[in-house]
């Protein structure tokens, strides 16, 4: 009897070491993908940032004042003068309006 106490005490302490081992191992592993997760924040907020001074050169490139400059600088344009603009009217007839009363499911009850 005393053998067999003896041998689940080793198995017990086995079982314990194992999951002991187990329980390390696993917040060794959440340590590492929180700083992962950590590191991954960082750099969606840093590339934020960047999205945002992107939009903001976007918009400084493409106001109509800079672009007018470059236009009469670079490529030699003017604006028209009045008797140079001309406008065109189409003479198409206007879309048709969509129809609201269409049947439904229930119209042939």
């Amino acid at each position: 009897m005393l053998r067999s106490r003896n041998a689940l005490n080793a198995l017990l302490l086995v079982a314990v070491v194992m999951c002991a081992l187990s329980v390390v191992t696993s917040q060794h592993k959440a340590r590492k993908l929180y700083i992962e997760l950590q590191k991954e924040k960082e750099q969606a907020q840093q590339m934020e940032v960047e999205w945002g001074q992107l939009q903001l050169e976007q918009s400084t490139w493409a106001t109509p004042a800079r672009v007018e400059k470059v236009a009469a600088r670079q490529l030699g344009m003017q604006l028209p003068s009045n008797g140079q603009v001309q406008f065109i009217k189409l003479n198409r007839p206007l879309p048709r309006p969509i129809a609201t009363n269409l049947p439904t499911a229930n119209d042939g009850e």
